[in-house]
């Protein structure tokens, strides 16, 4: 495990963005909550059957939210609570530095901070 694969960031990658084209064939290692934004996101253009087939082509590896993550994650939404960060970018950076992972996205709000690698 390299990276920790934000909503924006797999989408990116399945839109087939330049600038993800070095990670396209990294395993991707994301939430569950991550897994359904994109998911809802595929719905919204292509449609359930189409959907479900991209995410079944996608190489992935699920992390789980455990009560301590969830604490942790609602913590910092609260610390950064200025900055309108969602609850699976939260949950997704701390998941991030529990695995000792990079946190790949291309959210501003994460641009300058430690552990994340962020391409627009």
């Amino acid at each position: 495990m390299k990276y920790f694969f934000d909503s924006y960031a797999i989408l990116e990658i399945i839109n087939g963005n330049n600038n993800y084209s070095k990670f396209k064939d990294e395993v991707i290692v994301s939430s569950s909550l991550n897994l359904a934004e994109v998911f809802y996101a595929l719905l919204t253009k292509f449609g359930e059957d189409c959907s479900i087939n991209i995410v079944k082509k996608l190489d992935l590896i699920i992390l789980d939210i455990t009560t301590e993550i969830a604490i942790e994650a609602s913590k910092y939404r609260f610390k950064h609570k200025k900055s309108d960060l969602s609850y699976a970018d939260c949950i997704g950076y701390t998941l991030a530095l529990k695995h000792n992972i990079k946190f790949l996205t291309g959210d501003k709000e994460f641009k300058d901070l430690p552990h994340v690698e962020f391409v627009k």
